[in-house]
């Protein structure tokens, strides 16, 4: 019978955890909207982590430069930040080691949605970018 109990105890605190993490996981997915600053420049801090990007929904204004500083916060696992759309002049892919960090300037044009994305794969497991680590750069016309 106490095992019984234990059992479902640890069943209520898995069950909880992970539907918390499904709950933490559709708030990330608000769009921040960024401004220029007083120097004229679009400026967010991202964070990589165990297979996500925060934020992963980045809004901004065509026209005006924008800055991204990167910060790996993984204990071991390298990550990197690919956005390739050479069509419109986006085209980076930087690589950010544990523990460290990296800045990209960059300025876009073209209004439009862009998917940036991780493609770190250890051995023959799946990719970063299929277990999650995705984002979208969503650029709004000059003016808005």
């Amino acid at each position: 019978m106490r095992n019984k109990i234990w059992f479902a105890v640890l069943l209520c605190c898995a069950l909880t955890t992970f539907s918390t993490g499904l709950a933490f996981g559709d708030n990330e997915q608000e769009v921040l909207v960024l401004q220029p600053d007083a120097e004229g420049i679009q400026r967010v801090f991202i964070i990589l982590d165990s297979y996500e990007y925060a934020p992963a929904r980045i809004s901004v204004e065509a026209g005006v430069p924008i800055e991204f500083q990167l910060e790996n916060q993984s204990f071991l696992t390298p990550h990197n930040f690919i956005i390739d759309y050479p069509a419109v002049g986006l085209q980076h892919n930087v690589s950010v080691d544990a523990g460290d960090s990296a800045m990209i300037r960059f300025l876009v044009e073209t209004p439009g949605t862009y998917t940036f994305y991780c493609d770190k794969q250890l051995l023959f497991f799946p990719s970063h970018r299929e277990e999650g680590m995705e984002g979208r750069l969503e650029v709004r016309p000059a003016g808005h």
